[in-house]
């Protein structure tokens, strides 16, 4: 699977019930052996729990601008859990997934053992719309 925005996040996005700007965003570390991606789903129930690395990162800073979405690097405080391979940013607010990511996350995969994870935005910011 390449990286992806979930369809319903757009959807969400053009109606103004995600505010990149306003609504707490975090990142989950997942597990590629308990995740698929799939373009249905929508909310963080659709992301199993056993997929989940046990803490988030809060992305801070938000910015658009021309069409760039960015936030600052964030860092998974002392994680735990399986190998992940997958990054996906969600919208606590909305209760929407917003994007997944399995490349060109500097990092990942990584093997969180109980040590802090930094989460380096990639330098030309997390998406375009």
């Amino acid at each position: 699977m390449a990286n992806a925005i979930y369809p319903l996040a757009k959807e969400a996005l053009a109606n103004a019930e995600i505010d990149l700007n306003t609504d707490t965003l975090v990142a989950y570390l997942v597990d590629g052996a308990d995740y698929t991606y799939s373009a249905a789903h929508v909310v963080l129930a659709d992301l199993p729990a056993g997929a989940r690395v046990d803490v988030t990162a809060t992305l801070g800073s938000p910015t658009i601008a021309v069409g760039v979405i960015d936030t600052a690097d964030s860092t998974f405080e002392a994680a735990t859990g399986d190998v992940s391979e997958i990054v996906i940013l969600y919208d606590v607010t909305s209760d929407n997934l917003i994007a997944y990511y399995d490349t060109g996350i500097t990092g990942i995969p990584v093997t969180p053992n109980g040590g802090d994870i930094t989460l380096a935005v990639h330098g030309s910011g997390w998406f375009s719309i």
